[in-house]
């Protein structure tokens, strides 16, 4: 249920299909975001779900991971089988694939 931020990297530089959310507050997206995301927060996301692709990847992500693995186990016992959280979130993102990604 977890992807890394080198798949996730994989699948935004091959373009395979895949919808990358983040589930940050809105405040947190004035920090940093990456590009081409579906910001949805967290608190919102049980009124948006029907929105939600069941067809490719959902990669959920938040901060550092934590808030994405129990979004992710929800979106799972919700039908989404196709969700993973990307393990350590932006964070991640910002120390292992894009260094101008700003750390909060």
């Amino acid at each position: 249920m977890e992807i890394s931020v080198q798949e996730l990297n994989h699948l935004r530089t091959s373009a395979e299909a895949h919808t990358l959310l983040d589930i940050r507050e809105h405040p947190e997206l004035q920090l940093c975001a990456i590009e081409g995301a579906v910001h949805i927060p967290m608190n919102d996301l049980p009124g948006r779900l029907a929105d939600m692709p069941k067809d490719h990847p959902l990669v959920v992500m938040c901060h550092i991971g934590g808030r994405s693995a129990q979004v992710t186990r929800w979106l799972h016992a919700n039908g989404y089988e196709n969700a993973v959280s990307l393990a350590g979130g932006i964070a991640a993102w910002s120390a292992e694939i894009d260094p101008t990604v700003p750390t909060y």
